[in-house]
């Protein structure tokens, strides 16, 4: 069981300081976790997602409550607990306040039109959560709504947050999304993205349930 704790927080320890080169977790901004047997792994609350140490971490229960460590867990605890709740799949959860996720974020705009083949084949829709104060009951119910049909939900004037089977499959779906966000603002400056229409979408979401 320890093999494996101390196997978790060097995947977390990687993974954040990956995002840290790539510029997607300023500061001490964001949280990262892990299923962790019956309970979950999370960083500690103050802790800078590119910077962690074994030491940076506290294990607590599907309910938040802290059952090892001495580090206070993430104030965004409750909201990973409900997202790990209501997906058996996902195992591993990433909330960070990258600069274009954050940016459609703040601008209150979902990054659900039909842009790219890529993101309607991997996302479908990035749906925009309204806004909660972070840390609040408030914030998980208006952002837990979608967790059952969403992997990927972006919170308005906060940041943006996914969870997948593996920690690399969430971090890349989070490289992706923060992509997604960077084209979409960009063709807004060239005037406007050429949508796919729903023909198209369609013959993608086919293909997805085909792979």
């Amino acid at each position: 069981m320890m093999e494996d704790l101390n196997k978790l927080k060097q995947e977390i320890i990687n993974y954040g300081r990956l995002a840290e080169a790539k510029n997607l977790t300023p500061g001490v901004s964001g949280n990262i976790s892990a299923r962790f047997g019956e309970n979950i792994l999370i960083t500690s609350s103050g802790s800078a997602n590119g910077y962690l140490s074994e030491d940076d971490f506290a294990i607590i229960d599907f309910n938040g409550n802290v059952v090892e460590g001495s580090k206070k867990p993430s104030s965004e605890k409750l909201l990973h607990c409900e997202f790990y709740k209501m997906r058996s799949d996902v195992n591993y959860i990433i909330h960070m306040h990258s600069p274009y996720l954050s940016s459609f974020a703040s601008a209150g705009i979902a990054l659900d039109e039909p842009v790219m083949a890529e993101n309607v084949f991997y996302f479908g829709k990035i749906p925009l959560a309204e806004y909660g104060l972070p840390s609040s009951a408030d914030l998980v119910e208006k952002t837990a709504k979608y967790f059952s049909e969403y992997n990927a939900v972006l919170m308005a004037n906060h940041g943006f947050i996914v969870g997948d089977k593996t920690i690399c499959d969430a971090f890349l779906k989070l490289t992706l999304a923060e992509s997604y966000a960077q084209v979409v603002l960009n063709a807004k400056l060239l005037g406007g993205a050429k949508l796919l229409n729903q023909s198209q979408v369609d013959e993608i979401l086919k293909l997805r349930k085909k792979l």
